[in-house]
C-alpha cells in the first residue's frame, strides 16, 4: 500500500519544459492509467516516478516520504516494460527469481513468492519453459509475475500490451483487470494510448497534453462531463463532434443556433448567460439520431458507411475542416451518399467557450 503525491513537479531539457505544474495525488490501491498524444511526456512522467528520469522541478512523495533524490532501487518500485526484457537463457522460474536472488532472499521466499505469482497469473505449468517456447501474451505475464514476486509500493506499467495482437490484447487486458482484483491494496500506474485500456482498467484517468495536465477523473466522469475541448475529443471513438454556433436563448434550457443551419437545446447546466455568445456545440457520435428534415441540429450528405456489424459508422462530407460522424444501432448500408438530419438528446449536448466547457462542475 502506498500514497503518491506530484507537487509542481517538472521535466526540463535544458531550456526545453516537457512536462510542468503537475499536481497529482495518488491514494493507496488506486490504478491510475496516463494517456495522452504521441509526446505528451506520459512515458516520461512514469519514468520520473520509477528513478529512470531526474525530476528538474517540483516535490515527488511516497508515503510522505520525498522521493526525488531516492535511488530507483530503494524506492519500492517495480516496472513491467513495453518490451518483455526477459532473460532468454533463464526458464520462466529463473526469470520470476532473479531480482530476489540478488537481493539474497531466501530460497523458501523465492519459491513461496513464485508460486503464489504463478497461481494468479496462470503460469504455473509454464515455470520450467524458457521465454520462446512461450506465446507474447504469456512473455507479459511472465514480465509482470516478475514484478509481483518483489511485493512493492506501487506498480509501474508502461505500454505494456503494445507489442501484442488485437486479440491477444484483450485477453491481456482481462487478465491485468483480473490480477487488480485480485491486489486490491496494491497501487499501480497504467501507460497507454489506448483509450480502451483506460476507460476499462482505469480507477481515475490523467489526461496529459502539452506538457501538463488537462483533466484528471474517472473514466465517465471524462466521458459525460470534459472539462474542456481536447478531453472532449480526445476521450471517446469516434471523437465528439464541434460545430460552430452562436446561443441565441438562455434559462432553463439554452439554445444555440449553428453555422449553415440548425439548431440545438442544451438542458446541461451551464455558467452561459449571454445571447450571442459564440460557442462550440459538442456532440458524441453515439448520442447522434436520424430525424425530420428540418427538425435537426445537422444535415448532410453521408460519404462513406462503416459497417461493423452492432453499429454503423456515417461518415459525412466535409465542411471546411469540418467532419461530423455518427454512430448509429445496426446495420444501414443504404445511407451512403443519402442526405441525412440528426438531432440528439439536449441532455447530451456540451458547449466549449474558448476551448473551456461552460458545465458546472456539479451540474
Amino acid at each position: 500500500m502506498a500514497n503518491l503525491k506530484l507537487v509542481g513537479v517538472e521535466k526540463a531539457y535544458g531550456e526545453v519544459k516537457v512536462l510542468k505544474d503537475i499536481d497529482l495525488d495518488i491514494k493507496s490501491g488506486e490504478l491510475i492509467v496516463f494517456v495522452g498524444p504521441s509526446g505528451c511526456g506520459k512515458s516520461t512522467l512514469l519514468r520520473m516516478i520509477a528513478g529512470l528520469e531526474r525530476i528538474t522541478g517540483g516535490d515527488f512523495t511516497i508515503d510522505d516520504v520525498r522521493m526525488n533524490e531516492v535511488p530507483p532501487s530503494e524506492r519500492g518500485i517495480a516496472m513491467v516494460f513495453q518490451s518483455y526484457a526477459l532473460y532468454p537463457h533463464m526458464t520462466v522460474r529463473d526469470n520470476m527469481a532473479f531480482a530476489l536472488k540478488l537481493a539474497k532472499t531466501p530460497q523458501s521466499e523465492i519459491d513461496a513468492a513464485i508460486d503464489k505469482a504463478a497461481r494468479v497469473l496462470q503460469l504455473t505449468p509454464y515455470l520450467d519453459r524458457l521465454p520462446k517456447a512461450l506465446s507474447g501474451g504469456q512473455r507479459q505475464r511472465v514480465a509482470i509475475g516478475r514484478a509481483i514476486v518483489r511485493n512493492p509500493k506501487v506498480y509501474l506499467f508502461d505500454e505494456p500490451l503494445s507489442n501484442l495482437d488485437a486479440a491477444l490484447r484483450v485477453a491481456t487486458r482481462i487478465e491485468i483487470a483480473q490480477l487488480k482484483e485480485a491486489m486490491p491494496d496494491s497501487t499501480m500506474i497504467y501507460v497507454t494510448h489506448d483509450q480502451v485500456e483506460a476507460m476499462t482498467l482505469a480507477s481515475r484517468i490523467v489526461v496529459l497534453a502539452g506538457g501538463g495536465i488537462a483533466q484528471v477523473g474517472t473514466p465517465l466522469e471524462l466521458y459525460e462531463r470534459p472539462e474542456n475541448e481536447f478531453v472532449a475529443q480526445f476521450i471517446g471513438s469516434p471523437s465528439m463532434n464541434l460545430l460552430s454556433g452562436e446561443i441565441v436563448e438562455t434559462g432553463a434550457r439554452t439554445r444555440i443556433r449553428l453555422e449553415g443551419g440548425g439548431e440545438a437545446w442544451s438542458t446541461i447546466a451551464t455558467e452561459a448567460r449571454d445571447k450571442g455568445l459564440k460557442v462550440n456545440l459538442g456532440v458524441r457520435p453515439e448520442d447522434l439520431v436520424p430525424a425530420s428534415e428540418g427538425t435537426g441540429l445537422y444535415t448532410g450528405e453521408v460519404e462513406i458507411t462503416e459497417a461493423l456489424g452492432e453499429v454503423t459508422l456515417l461518415y459525412f462530407k466535409k465542411d471546411g475542416d469540418r467532419q461530423v460522424v455518427a454512430k448509429l444501432p445496426g446495420i444501414h448500408r443504404e445511407l451512403r451518399h443519402a442526405s441525412v438530419t440528426l438531432t440528439a438528446d439536449p441532455a447530451k449536448i456540451h458547449l466549449f467557450s474558448n476551448g473551456r466547457s461552460l458545465l458546472y462542475r456539479d451540474g
